[in-house]
């Protein structure tokens, strides 16, 4: 706690009540703020819920590989891949891409990774205090994270993203038949080759895992407003709260913009133009699979992962660039399910419950973590991508830096919204 406790606490309101929300939200109370938590969806039900639930603390490496712009003819022509591209979204999405495409090049990957290392790095260790105070201390898992591929090709694919890895201080451990046997006996015979990533771990539920932050949050004193915010009020420079939808008003000294993808609602206000995609991701839930998987598993081959979760096993992952505004294509999750019952004709299908989270993109696969230059009270926390369960922690830990004006840890210069307005906003 610091000196603000010895008076009355500064008000602060979080806009946006996912895993990034909650997580600066508990970051902020652990200051000694009064925070008010807003988001119209209930707690847990957000884009992580539609996660595969994994701490991927060695996915540093961006989506935007070599060769990239190569594969963009098959995404539009095979809806049913691992990575699809609606044709009436390329229109709309073409000036991302080339964003996009931009940091394709090697030596721009390696960059990403390493800025990306210095966050992931701290990724238990910021955790730890949160998850201590929750009553229930099973939260998160403690078994490593397997990957499979059908063949070698894959792993020789994959092998220089593993020295890049090994390069940052990464662990991975090569997988023979037996070992996946051993592994995982449901997938025995299957595959003969895979990954272990050891220092990886799985939530025990992607909804359940919010959810218990959220009452954490709540039970320590923080209120929890299910409303959406209009507007961030503003007088002389400076925010002084929000404007709920319904008309009532929260006023406060700090203002988190952590709403994901609704963080563009915001951006004229903030005075930033930030290339912000949402990128679905789809999921299908078997609440009785009739099949035991111990580990979260990535098949590299089919796009997808199996992710064992107290409400039953999730399966996906696949990513679809849709465009704004877009209706889900549950379609996606019928071609997981299928190639899940290749592998495992067995699973049990019944109440099945499909889903789709957007994940929040900026080209260069960095979240943005910063001071709005326009608002300085305000503070940004979005575009984690695909890392938004795995930074939630580290991300709520520097936003609590930032609006103490305390000097943080790790370099932030990568995570600026200021990078989309260099080089003509190719950054």
């Amino acid at each position: 706690m610091n000196s603000l406790t010895a008076s009355t606490p500064e008000q602060a309101v979080v806009i946006g009540g996912g895993i990034v929300g909650v997580c600066c939200a508990l970051y902020l109370q652990r200051e000694g703020y009064q925070v008010t938590l807003v988001d119209p969806a209930a707690p847990g039900d957000s884009t992580a819920k539609w996660s595969c639930g994994q701490m991927a603390i060695s996915e540093v490496i961006p989506l935007s590989k070599p060769g990239i712009l190569k594969k963009i003819p098959s995404w539009l022509l095979d809806q049913k891949g691992p990575l699809a591209l609606r044709p009436s979204a390329l229109p709309g999405i073409l000036p991302w891409f080339l964003r996009f495409v931009a940091n394709a090049r090697h030596s721009k990957i390696v960059e990403i990774a390493e800025a990306m290392t210095t966050l992931t790095e701290k990724v238990y260790e910021d955790y730890a205090p949160l998850l201590d105070a929750c009553a229930d201390k099973s939260l998160l898992g403690q078994r490593p994270i397997v990957e499979v591929f059908d063949s070698p090709a894959g792993m020789i694919h994959e092998r220089p993203h593993l020295e890049l890895r090994k390069s940052l201080g990464f662990a991975s451990e090569e997988l023979n038949e037996a070992d996946i046997a051993d592994l995982e006996p449901s997938l025995a015979g299957k595959f003969k080759h895979g990954l272990l990533f050891p220092d990886w771990r799985a939530v025990s539920d992607t909804e359940g895992f919010i959810a218990a932050l959220t009452q954490s949050f709540i039970d320590q004193g923080g209120v929890r407003v299910r409303d959406q915010v209009k507007r961030i009020d503003e007088m002389e420079g400076l925010a002084t709260g929000v404007t709920l939808r319904g008309g009532s008003r929260l006023a406060a000294q700090h203002v988190v913009v952590a709403a994901g993808t609704g963080s563009r609602e915001f951006f004229a206000q903030l005075g930033v133009d930030i290339p912000l995609a949402g990128i679905a991701g789809y999921q299908v839930v078997l609440p009785n699979p009739g099949v035991e998987i111990r580990h979260s598993v990535i098949y590299a081959d089919g796009g997808f992962c199996f992710s064992p979760m107290t409400r039953g096993l999730q399966i996906g992952g696949t990513i679809e660039f849709a465009g704004p505004n877009a209706e889900p294509n549950f379609k996606r999750a019928e071609i997981i399910l299928e190639k899940a019952k290749r592998i495992l004709p067995q699973l049990q299908t019944a109440n099945l419950e499909y889903g789709v989270g957007y994940r929040p993109f900026l080209p260069d696969t960095k979240p943005v973590i910063d001071r709005s230059a326009r608002l300085p009270n305000v503070l940004m926390a979005f575009g984690h991508g695909q890392l938004g369960l795995t930074l939630g922690a580290t991300t709520g830990r520097l936003i609590a830096d930032l609006a103490a004006r305390r000097f943080t840890a790790q370099d932030l210069t990568p995570f600026s919204a200021k990078r989309f307005a260099l080089t003509g906003g190719f950054a």
